[in-house]
């Protein structure tokens, strides 16, 4: 907010300027009428601050639309790397043969890192998984509970998808049907991870 009052200040103190400007060499071009040269030349310095002053509110809109762009990219990156990190962690925990309170804990402490970035469907999401693999885990391992875990990865999954490429164009599959085909892959890859 206090931004916006400093960028409302600028603006005004700009106008008046260039109100006072033109006046003045408004003036000056009345004054000069006996002398075409001398109005020629008041002519010249109207037009070049006008221009000037033109050109410096287009880059300075233009600048604050880079910078912008460019938090925007950094933050996508940030982001997408925080999922990336989450997703390995992840892959490396289940292939381990016991599945111990470390895991868990670490786990746990992904939720700090994901509070930066993380949508809250995303962060909900995973506060499911999280319930779901503290379940299950309770015997140190999850054989004869792939088919919850597989399911309640596909929704993690289908959250973080949603949350990097949101919604710019219409869906080619609707939620459900994408849910279906998350299920689906997860299930193949946990059949072929038991073979």
């Amino acid at each position: 907010m206090a931004n916006n009052q400093k960028q409302f200040i600028y603006l005004l103190l700009s106008f008046l300027t260039l109100v006072a400007g033109y006046t003045y060499l408004r003036y000056a071009y009345h004054v000069t009428d006996k002398t075409p040269f001398t109005q020629e030349i008041v002519l010249i310095i109207l037009g070049t601050v006008a221009t000037i002053f033109i050109t410096a509110l287009l880059l300075n809109q233009q600048t604050a639309v880079e910078i912008e762009k460019e938090q925007s990219i950094k933050f996508f990156e940030l982001k997408a790397d925080t999922y990336k990190k989450l997703l390995d962690l992840l892959e490396s925990m289940s292939m381990v043969d016991s599945f111990s309170t470390d895991e868990l804990t670490r786990l746990r402490f992904i939720t700090h890192r994901l509070t930066i970035v993380a949508s809250a469907d995303v962060l909900v999401e995973y506060q499911k998984f999280l319930k779901v693999v503290s379940e299950i885990s309770e015997d140190n391992s999850f054989h004869g509970d792939a088919a919850k875990l597989s399911k309640a990865l596909g929704l993690l999954t289908f959250q973080i998808r949603q949350d990097l490429v949101g919604e710019q164009k219409p869906p080619k599959y609707g939620k459900e049907k994408m849910l279906t085909i998350i299920r689906d892959n997860s299930n193949q890859s946990l059949e072929l991870g038991g073979n």
